[in-house]
């Protein structure tokens, strides 16, 4: 049997535009002969669709979409459909909607398989809405059984994780069920987001889960930026002996087909994470820019290494075109800063404004003189000068009808580093989820064809030239210092104690290191929309509270 698997890339709500896509991949398929077309996790109404799962208009669009779905299915020459919607509860009591599989064939509803493990950690809150499956069936297609899964049912496998989340396992309650003669053939509709190396894990994961059932492991995952989160596709066909049959392509929409009988193929390699890391900050741009209905981004351009790495991702989103870099200099810009911002932009070939604030600076301090008299010059007008800049770039995403990209990184969003109202100002925070050392790699990477990013701006210290003679090394320790600390207690929430053996680093620097993060979560729960690249990224996927004294 041959079967297609369709990564798409749908949009949450966007009913009739994800209708007509899963039709358009069904059409292919059933062209090239495939006999079932699979698609991901609630590709009919978009991943995650959050509490518009509360509305029963919500629904009701979903029923509709599937209808028309299965109405197709009965033309002559389609393949059937299998693809992920939601449904009312069966039942009067627990959450009132199912998360599920509907297999579409002779124009009906010929099989619903109900999601049976409810994600509850990181960005994940299914049990906040989705009613669990109490079991789950086999089914077939044609003389090929079947074994429906989604997403999360497929990661609890006991022998491949030392520590699990459910009692649980629903592949091996199907298997237990399996008693045809054709293969063993495991389908896993996901919508499973990206992060810094997720693709190797999951891979690994669903080859132990082929090699135990000794069956065809076939996964189609949802690809595109749905606000934060990053889905990269990646699908896969995993053979019985646990290798890799066929790959879907990473960060794109494709089409994979395999053959239940023909258990064989060789699969593309992986490429490394700092080039899917760029593909995902593009990806994801393009999709909120463009999901959220703009086309135009402005980019403050300071002639630093962070604005610099955020034009160029923007200008490989979005066009150069639909790009403006917005230069603001002060008193304190240095002549090296603004040539740099100059080179940046003839690199990447978009227009550039350079709007001085000095004397926007000068009026503000006039003004607030009376108030200010008596004390030095110190953080408030430093930041005064971000939150100029900030307005204006506001003032000009309204004139223009442009999204405003932020161009802070992860070390800044963790210290604190960073202007509330200021440069944090923005729709999107493109780099939000990069530490500052990653920052560098990627320039690197932007620069692997031709120089993009000028070699001044990536060899100069990094400054916020707020001040005279200022560097990031007057408040922060040195990045390739700073940055193993903030990885280890923003995304693996080790203690000081623990970072300091780790790191081999004094436990005091440690404390003072950590003390910066906690008493910044203010800033961070008023920030941009981050895209999420790393295990643990700023946003819903990490829940802290603001007012706390805790003891670091």
């Amino acid at each position: 049997m041959k079967i297609a698997l369709a990564q798409i890339n749908p949009t949450v709500g966007d009913f009739s535009g994800n209708t007509a896509k899963i039709l358009d991949y069904a059409l292919q398929a059933a062209e090239a002969g495939a006999e079932l077309a699979v698609f991901p996790e609630l590709s009919v109404c978009g991943y995650p669709p959050a509490d518009f799962l509360e509305k029963a208009a919500f629904l009701a669009r979903a029923d509709q979409a599937v209808a028309e779905l299965a109405a197709w299915t009965a033309t002559p020459g389609a393949t059937a459909i299998l693809c992920g919607t939601v449904m009312p509860a069966n039942s009067a009591e627990g959450k009132h909607v199912r998360n599920v599989a509907v297999l579409l064939r002779g124009g009906k509803v010929s099989f619903v398989q109900q999601k049976m493990l409810l994600p509850f950690y990181d960005v994940f809150d299914e049990q906040r809405y989705f009613d669990p499956a109490a079991e789950q069936s086999l089914t077939s297609v044609g003389e090929q059984a079947l074994a429906i899964t989604i997403c999360e049912d497929a990661w609890n496998d006991k022998g491949f994780w030392a520590r699990r989340f459910y009692p649980l396992d629903p592949v091996e309650k199907l298997m237990q069920r399996w008693n045809s003669s054709s293969p063993r053939v495991i389908l896993n509709i996901s919508a499973s987001p990206y992060w810094q190396c997720k693709r190797q894990v999951r891979e690994e994961m669903l080859a132990a889960l082929a090699q135990r059932h000794g069956a065809i492991v076939a996964m189609v995952n949802q690809v595109g930026g749905n606000d934060s989160l990053i889905f990269d596709g990646s699908s896969l066909v995993i053979a019985p002996d646990g290798r890799v049959m066929a790959r879907g392509a990473s960060f794109a929409e494709d089409l994979v087909y395999f053959d239940t009988n023909a258990a064989s193929g060789a699969a593309s390699v992986l490429g490394d994470e700092i080039a899917a890391t760029w593909d995902a900050l593009v990806l994801g741009t393009r999709d909120y820019v463009q999901k959220c209905g703009f086309s135009k981004a402005l980019v403050g351009l300071s002639g630093g290494i962070d604005s610099a790495l955020v034009a160029a991702i923007a200008v490989e989103a979005l066009g150069a075109e639909n790009v403006m870099g917005i230069g603001m200099p002060s008193e304190y810009s240095s002549d090296g800063s603004k040539d740099d911002a100059h080179a940046l932009a003839a690199n990447l070939g978009i227009r550039l404004e350079m709007l001085p604030i000095h004397d926007v600076f000068e009026q503000y301090q006039t003004t607030l003189e009376p108030l200010f008299a008596g004390t030095p010059f110190g953080l408030a007008e430093e930041n005064l000068q971000s939150r100029i800049r900030g307005g204006l770039l506001m003032a000009l995403s309204n004139k223009f009808g442009a999204l405003v990209l932020t161009t802070g990184n992860k070390s800044e969003m963790s210290t604190g580093y960073c202007t509330l109202y200021g440069d944090m100002v923005g729709a999107l925070a493109v780099i939000g989820d990069v530490m500052k050392t990653r920052v560098y790699k990627l320039s690197e990477y932007a620069n692997r064809e031709r120089e993009v990013i000028p070699r001044a701006t990536i060899e100069k210290p990094p400054s916020a030239e707020l001040r005279p003679g200022q560097m990031d090394t007057d408040s922060l320790p040195p990045y390739e210092v700073l940055d193993p600390i903030l990885e280890a207690y923003v995304e693996r929430y080790l203690s000081a104690e623990q970072i300091a053996r780790e790191r081999g680093v004094e436990v005091g620097l440690v404390r003072s290191v950590l003390k910066l993060v906690e008493r910044s979560e203010y800033k961070r729960q008023q920030a941009a929309p981050v895209l999420k690249v790393t295990r643990k990224s700023f946003g819903m996927g990490r829940r802290f509270p603001i007012a706390v004294k805790v003891q670091v």
